[in-house]
């Protein structure tokens, strides 16, 4: 087994290892705040790469990590009353640890980390379960730090939304997320980025759950 084999080996074991962390108990306790639409904002990548799987840490068979702090992100995606939606594809895209989105106009490509997939898809299980592996997400000018997700399934619109790390101070002015008036629905966007019991390289784990109005398309 080559070392690349080995990084995508250890990414999966550790994805086993944290999935309860994403599960959350009496989701259908009462009506869930359905995930705030959120701009996609200009640097959707123009040119999705070649590897567009759930790890963006590592591109292929590189050797070479990303720069940044490793984030396992996860949740569900579900209705109001908590039912799963399976099948469902989740998409993340977010700038690098210098700034820098994959798009060819989202910031200066001479920084651009290129060990960093900056885009990434996963379909839900039977669970409604999502898993990525990627970096805490960086500030750049303008903007508090954020991912942004959409979420499409057949049948239903698309949702696109972002989310942001709890405990930092400009999320306070970002006007994107400000746009949201409704506190509980803002609040639903901040999560926090906990640290993994044990890891040795700092890791960070965060839920975000999505929750889906489940609009068929006209």
């Amino acid at each position: 087994m080559n070392k690349h084999q080995s990084n995508r080996r250890s990414f999966l074991n550790r994805s086993l290892q944290l999935s309860p962390f994403f599960l959350v108990p009496g989701l259908m306790a009462e009506q869930l705040t359905i995930t705030p639409k959120q701009t996609p904002g200009p640097f959707y990548p123009d040119n999705l790469p070649l590897d567009t799987d759930n790890d963006l840490v590592l591109i292929n068979d590189s050797l070479t990590p990303s720069v940044g702090t490793i984030a396992y992100l996860g949740g569900r995606v579900t209705d109001t009353k908590g039912n799963p939606l399976r099948n469902a594809t989740v998409e993340l895209w977010q700038v690098d640890g210098n700034g820098v989105y994959l798009h060819s106009r989202g910031g200066s490509r001479e920084k651009q980390d290129s060990n960093f997939q900056g885009y990434g898809r996963f379909l839900t299980d039977s669970q409604g379960r999502y898993f990525f592996r990627t970096i805490k997400p960086s500030p750049y000018p303008g903007r508090t730090p954020h991912i942004h997700m959409s979420v499409s399934s057949k049948g239903l619109k698309n949702l696109t939304t972002q989310c942001y790390v709890k405990g930092e101070p400009k999320n306070k002015q970002d006007f994107i997320l400000n746009r949201v008036k409704d506190k509980k629905a803002r609040n639903s966007l901040i999560i926090p980025f906990d640290p993994v019991s044990g890891s040795k390289l700092g890791e960070v784990a965060a839920t975000f759950n999505i929750v889906l109005g489940l609009t068929p398309e006209s």
